[in-house]
């Protein structure tokens, strides 16, 4: 997120306070009560914006939530590429990518679901849905780029893996129960790239 400097003017260090404060509601709202239970009305409430506010900044609901989840997720691919580096083969390397965007994705299972169907069926004009958009793209890349690493597969090859990779990662996230835990998750995704490139 972004952070006002001394250099910025009254009106935009006005503007990304109000941003980091909504942000901040939604994510503290939707992590206690869940997406389906919250409202616009009580994250500006706790904010201390303006209803209408909220919507100059999140046009609706769904993107709000992108809004709060897509940090916890650059984050969670941030650890992925660092965790990957360390991974001694091939498998524990993808894996080592995955494993924190499926632990952010099922720390409250009805927002994971809710941010899965809004990165793939959202309105992609939205900004927040197009940076949820970016954030897949960029762990799929991390994907492809430990693969060409750490396998004999040439780019093509490595490219069309990765896609594999992408939907096997959705759709173990998409389908597990509400009581799955993160490692049962995972575990279905190690299996799986067992039989992809075992």
């Amino acid at each position: 997120m972004q952070t006002p400097s001394s250099s910025t003017g009254r009106r935009e260090r006005n503007r990304l306070d109000k941003l980091e404060r909504i942000t901040a509601a939604a994510r503290e709202l939707f992590a206690a009560r869940g997406v389906d239970e919250v409202t616009t009305q009580q994250v500006a409430d706790l904010a201390d914006v303006g209803s209408g506010t909220v919507f100059l900044y999140a046009r609706s609901k769904s993107e709000l939530l992108l809004l709060s989840q897509n940090a916890e997720y650059a984050d969670a691919l941030e650890r992925g590429r660092i965790d990957e580096a360390r991974a001694l083969d091939p498998i524990d390397a993808i894996v080592a990518i995955l494993r924190p965007v499926v632990e952010c994705n099922r720390k409250h299972p009805a927002n994971g679901r809710a941010y899965l169907r809004e990165l793939v069926f959202g309105d992609a004009s939205e900004p927040f849905h197009r940076a949820a958009r970016e954030l897949s793209e960029a762990t799929g890349d991390l994907v492809v780029e430990s693969l060409i690493r750490r396998t004999a597969l040439e780019r093509p090859t490595a490219e069309a893996t990765g896609r594999i990779v992408a939907g096997i990662q959705l759709h173990a996230m998409a389908t597990a129960g509400p009581d799955a835990a993160a490692a049962d998750v995972v575990e279905e995704i190690r299996g799986q790239l067992a039989i992809l490139l075992g």
